[in-house]
């Protein structure tokens, strides 16, 4: 009896090794499958990380040879915008100095009847109390003291001082400015002189008391007084200031220059 539990034990044990066997190897395939399946879940990741960074290197090459390039253009425009900027600068140059001849040509005409010298003013000082212009040029031109400066609207004044190359020219609006004029429409003679208060009007005074004034009226040089030549345009009657004296009563003329944007000027050296 001992012996028949000896056999049925062994023939469990053999019946129990012979499922084991059957079940690993009906399940063989699966296991591949599970193994291949950790294996890619652990190697995919890595090769999608390298074939990530070689693209990304490849990118990153043509990157920095797209920035070069720009580099490059953005140079050549600069130049270009240099280049662009000088040829305008030198246009305008050209702008200019044709603008000034304009004015010149356009000065002798008007005053053919002069011997003129064209000058250009390279300094201002108009001030209260000092109203002076300086000019381009000066005795290497013929230029001397006294002589008459005018522009196209009218009289500015005449020279004062004068060195190798430049003049110095007292302004009509000068408060020590003294012309004598006469009124276009009665022809009756009038004194001009430069004010403290204004850059562009002059006081008229010693007015005969049997003068007619006009407001609007122009007003030209007398020829008088041994600077200004006759019938240089000076302004129009602006204001007619009536005092109680009628001796007292003045005038105020516009000027007909407008000394803040004036630029070109002539030089009259005889007339």
């Amino acid at each position: 009896m001992h012996k028949n539990k000896r056999s049925g034990l062994f023939g469990i044990i053999i019946t129990i090794v012979i499922l084991v066997l059957i079940v690993i190897f009906s399940n063989r395939e699966a296991n591949t499958s599970f193994f291949e399946n950790i294996a890619n879940k652990l190697v995919m990741p890595m090769q999608n990380g390298l074939t990530y960074l070689k693209n990304k290197v490849s990118g990153n090459s043509t990157f920095f040879t797209d920035i070069n390039n720009l580099k490059n253009e953005n140079q050549e425009l600069k130049e270009e915008n240099s280049r662009l900027e000088q040829s305008l600068r030198e246009l305008e140059n050209i702008k200019t100095e044709n603008e000034t001849l304009k004015e010149y040509l356009g000065l002798t005409e008007k005053y053919g009847e002069y011997k003129t010298v064209p000058a250009y003013i390279i300094n201002k000082d108009i001030s209260n109390y000092s109203k002076t212009i300086v000019i381009n040029i000066g005795k290497n031109d013929g230029i001397e003291e006294k002589m008459t400066v005018i522009a196209d609207e009218g009289l500015v004044g005449h020279v004062i001082s004068v060195t190798d190359n430049t003049a110095k020219v007292r302004t009509i609006i000068d408060t020590s400015s003294s012309i004598s004029c006469l009124m276009s429409t009665n022809k009756d003679s009038i004194v001009c002189k430069g004010t403290l208060d204004s850059n562009s009007e002059l006081k008229a005074m010693y007015i005969p008391t049997d003068a007619n004034l006009v407001q609007g009226d122009s007003v030209e040089t007398s020829g008088l007084g041994g600077i200004y030549p006759k019938g240089i345009h000076v302004g129009t009657i602006k204001k007619i200031v009536n005092t109680k004296n009628i001796t007292d009563r003045y005038a105020l003329v516009e000027t007909a220059v407008d000394f803040s944007k004036l630029n070109t000027v002539l030089v009259i050296k005889s007339h």
